[in-house]
């Protein structure tokens, strides 16, 4: 039966349950038509199938693949990197029966204490949306869809599910809208996946002008909308902004609503389009067959990856390592080595290769101490002591350091931008010592580093994968030449970044730095910065030299040579740069808009080109509320990273003038925007700052610690936790080994989840568990209105059972 005349022959029923999740990972099947169910799966740097009935998969899943995480992929600079992870991803879903792998995560790195950022790719638009596309397209290409995410401004964890992002149009298209725009145009995602917060005060999956106009209409999207799991609030509204499939579904109120409603003419129009877009998707899926993943293959493509994201922050001809010289190692993570984020995206590794296993594999000549715990913060003085005693006798000292799952995590933002206090006490002894460090660090977001002058070499591997110790072993022996570039800015102390301070403390998040995100402010301030955004060292130098441009009607081409003048095999990143220095409007003083990765032997030159279009110059005007590329010479600037410019030379672009008195000249510029008060924001925005949200009484949306203020409320919360205290406790137990830190990390994860969640999230998620009224019931108790609370529970919500 062909997939039009299926539509057609739905009944209302079936409508309403094709745009619900059900068991968690799948939508409702019809089975009287056909219509199978779409089977779907955590990512997106690996495959998280859940392996328990009624498990959400965070402690237990199938084995598979932990590829290096999107904090490490972005900064290979590297699209085929991300084409091939993507392709392999795809075979292993295809292996587990997934149809759909919920990834990438495209949203920008606002802050740098974010607790996904690890999931993320980077602070700039143009490279996240690029390597989105590449991982998009990887998958796709295999039969097996994705869902882009977290759409959109989700950019905060301590109050993601009930936050308000308060932003100007300009920092929203320009910035955060972006990389979604370019992935959405260039690769096609079969889904998008919206986020929980607000943007100006609408829910995202109620967000007509998001979901529909901006992604269908202007776009082009013809893909399905679901939520995030537990995203949903009112299921009417969010059908009628163009949201389809709500995940994970199986709420009785949300098919009440929808039962309530379906006479409606804009909710009968909208769930018929909905219902058509998952049969579209459904019949897509039938045709897919198990197939075997070749998970060896897939190890070693996670080594490689590693090896090209790796990011050689300082040498002074201390790296590479000889195999012959006797180190002493020192740190935790060298034999528990952190490879992937904490949180829903935790895979269970098919195959883990630590630091200290490549070392043995590869009879490397080495003592190890231990230094400090993993596992824990404050600094064991009889550790410390241990290796500051062993140190004295080598000349040279490996010591590994980082984040760990314990301060870095889904569900929360981290405290602050340190590392933790032991691994902190642990370097500045040994740094006393005088002898020659070279420090290997593991995390997924920028930390400060006071010991970044007493030491002599750093190699950032962020978050690795499963096969990340080959790949550290292979840079620190000179086995393969670092070449990866750091895809976020690094700065000296949290202090620099712009309205830090203010940054996930409450609901309302106010972007007053406007566009200014990243290297965008930080480069007009360079005496903040650690590392800029793109840099990264080399075992060999590269010379850049002969600019020349050309352009046409659409594009600027700009070719250039580039030579390797050192005496090893390397990668280079060249990054492509604009900037305008005579312009009506305010703008950071230059943009990423190009980069190519080009391998090079020893004393090797190549002619290398990179093009942009001409459309890629545009701002957007919030006063017309369209893109325009300003009238005027543009500056193209070849470059090793945000700071230092190789090769530069002008250009005119004869567009429109931007009139010295529009709301757009108005804007603030990077120098301006600290002394921006709220009025101010307002006025430039268009945007009114809404009033704090009081933390009583309680409502559905309130973050569940709020809970605590109240006497039935506090007994309520330590209800909920005890989920979390149980598992812990539980895990606690288990055996040595990868399943009991795995599970350990899941109850940690579990107990920050439910700290920042919302009622209304825990009953959009329980599906049969516990019911909205019951939901309802326990907020009105915690408010101490027993009454009314028993009516709630006593209010049982109906609505006709699921057609299958």
């Amino acid at each position: 039966m062909k997939t039009e005349d299926k539509n057609k022959l739905l009944t209302d029923e079936e409508k309403i349950a094709l745009v619900s999740g059900k068991d968690f990972m799948y939508t409702n099947p019809v089975s009287r038509l056909g219509i199978k169910s779409i089977s779907m799966s955590d990512g997106p740097h690996g495959l998280r199938k859940q392996a328990e009935e009624y498990d959400n998969g965070i402690t237990v899943s199938e084995p598979a693949t932990a590829f290096p995480t999107a904090a490490a992929t972005a900064s290979s600079f590297n699209e085929e990197n991300l084409r091939l992870l993507g392709v392999a991803i795809a075979e292993e879903c295809l292996h587990y029966g997934v149809d759909i792998i919920l990834g990438p995560g495209t949203n920008i790195k606002r802050n740098p204490l974010c607790g996904r950022n690890f999931e993320y790719f980077s602070e700039d638009p143009y490279l996240a949306g690029k390597v989105s596309s590449a991982m998009i397209n990887g998958v796709q290409s295999k039969g097996v869809g994705v869902a882009i995410k977290h759409f959109a401004l989700n950019n905060s964890e301590n109050y993601r599910l009930m936050g308000n992002s308060i932003a100007d149009m300009r920092a929203i298209r320009e910035i955060y809208l972006k990389p979604f725009e370019i992935a959405v145009k260039e690769a096609k995602p079969d889904t998008v996946m919206c986020a929980y917060n607000k943007i100006n005060g609408t829910y995202c999956s109620e967000n007509k002008w998001l979901l529909s106009d901006v992604l269908r209409d202007e776009w082009g999207f013809e893909g399905a909308v679901m939520t995030d799991w537990g995203a949903m609030h009112n299921r009417v509204n969010a059908i009628k902004a163009g949201l389809d499939i709500e995940m994970p579904g199986d709420t009785t109120y949300c098919r009440r609503q929808l039962f309530d409603a379906k006479e409606d003419p804009e909710v009968k129009k909208s769930l018929d389009a909905s219902a058509e877009r998952v049969v579209k998707l459904a019949e897509k899926y039938s045709q897919n067959k198990r197939r075997n993943a070749d998970f060896e293959a897939h190890n070693a493509l996670a080594a490689r990856i590693a090896e090209d994201s790796a990011v050689l922050l300082k040498n002074d001809g201390t790296l590479p390592l000889s195999k012959q010289e006797n180190v002493l190692v020192i740190g935790e993570l060298f034999s528990k080595m952190r490879y992937q984020g904490a949180g829903s995206s935790l895979i269970n590794a098919i195959k883990v290769t630590s630091p200290k296993d490549a070392f043995d594999s590869l009879n490397i000549n080495y003592k190890y101490v231990k230094g400090y715990e993993e596992n824990k913060v404050c600094h064991n003085e009889e550790l410390v002591n241990e290796a500051k005693e062993e140190a004295k006798n080598y000349e040279k000292i490996l010591v590994f350091m980082g984040l760990t799952d314990y301060v870095e995590s889904e569900g929360c933002d981290r405290e602050n931008m340190r590392l933790p206090e032991n691994q902190l006490k642990l370097i500045e002894e040994l740094c006393k010592l005088g002898k020659k460090i070279a420090v290997v660090l593991f995390g997924g977001s920028p930390f400060e580093l006071p010991f970044e002058k007493n030491v002599n070499a750093i190699l950032n591997m962020y978050l690795p994968g499963q096969n990340g110790g080959t790949a550290t072993a292979n840079l620190l022996f000179g086995e393969v030449n670092p070449s990866g570039k750091l895809a976020e800015t690094w700065l000296k102390s949290y202090d620099c970044v712009p309205f830090g301070d203010l940054y996930s403390k409450e609901e309302r998040e106010i972007y007053k730095e406007g566009i200014y995100v990243g290297y965008r402010y930080h480069t007009s301030y360079p005496e903040n910065i650690l590392y800029p955004f793109g840099y990264g060292l080399s075992y060999t130098e590269f010379e850049y030299k002969n600019l020349e441009l050309e352009e046409n009607e659409e594009c600027i081409k700009a070719t250039f040579d580039l030579s390797n003048i050192g005496t090893r095999f390397g990668k280079e990143v060249a990054e492509l740069y604009i900037s305008k220095k005579s312009s009506n409007i305010a703008r950071p003083k230059r943009e990423l808009k190009a980069f190519v990765k080009v391998s090079l032997n020893p004393s090797e030159t190549k002619r290398v080109s990179m093009e942009i279009k001409k459309s890629d110059l545009a701002v957007f005007d919030i006063e017309e509320n369209k893109w325009i590329v300003e009238d005027g010479e543009y500056t193209v600037e070849i470059a090793k990273n945000s700071l230092n410019v190789n090769l530069s030379s002008q250009i005119y672009v004869n567009c429109k003038q931007i009139k010295e008195n529009s709301r757009l000249s108005k804007y603030p510029s990077a120098e301006d925007i600290l002394s921006l008060t709220n009025e101010e924001f307002e006025k430039f925005s268009g945007m009114k700052i809404p009033e704090k949200t009081p933390p009583l009484p309680l409502t559905l949306e309130s973050r569940f610690t709020n809970f605590k203020l109240t006497f039935f409320g506090k007994i309520i919360y330590k209800a909920v936790l005890s989920m979390s205290t149980k598992s812990l406790k539980k895990a606690k137990k288990l055996p040595e080994g990868t399943e009991k830190e795995n599970r350990i990390k899941g109850a940690v994860f579990l107990g920050h989840m439910l700290n920042s969640n919302s009622a209304n999230s825990m009953a959009m998620c329980a599906g049969k568990t516990i019911s909205y009224n019951i939901t309802e019931g326990l907020v009105e108790l915690a408010n101490g209105h027993i009454f009314k609370a028993l009516k709630c529970f006593l209010t049982k919500i109906k609505a006709p059972d699921l057609p299958n």
